[in-house]
């Protein structure tokens, strides 16, 4: 049996973006949700852009195809000089799941927000997202928050 090579973690390209589109669309599914055209174009910009404050993507590539993506963004914090990175979404096909590509986007992420001196990197999850707690639970720490929003 043959295994194909682990997937190389790079930054988003602009000829991405077909594929992209197909994985931040499955991810938007997985959680039962959807964006309009003007959100895809919006967030595949800023994915881009060189500002500093803008969100950054890291991807998967299988080099056929994208395998998974990370959206990150650096911002201030009130307890801390330096910044933080929110890991916003984390999302690997089906069939790439427990392979690492979850652990290794989640590592560069880490990568980073060392090579920016953030003071932590956070992110959410559904409770009940078990597949995903499993990686969670090894790699990062649990803390004692509830996350509330405007209702």
């Amino acid at each position: 049996m043959t295994t194909s090579p682990a997937p190389t973690i790079r930054p988003l390209q602009p000829s991405d973006e077909a594929e992209w589109r197909r994985l931040w669309t499955a991810y938007l599914d997985f959680y039962n949700t959807s964006a309009p055209e003007e959100v895809y174009q919006t967030l595949f910009s800023r994915l881009l852009s060189d500002d500093p404050a803008s969100f950054s993507c890291f991807v998967a590539d299988a080099g056929d195809r994208l395998v998974g993506l990370t959206h990150y963004v650096f911002h201030p914090h009130a307890w801390n000089i330096n910044e933080v990175c929110y890991l916003q979404d984390l999302y690997a096909d089906p069939d790439s799941r427990g392979t690492g590509v979850g652990r290794a986007l989640i590592e560069a992420v880490y990568q980073a927000a060392d090579a920016r001196k953030a003071a932590n990197v956070y992110w959410l999850t559904q409770d009940s997202n078990e597949t995903a707690r499993r990686l969670y639970d090894r790699i990062g720490k649990l803390p004692p928050f509830l996350r509330y929003q405007r209702g």
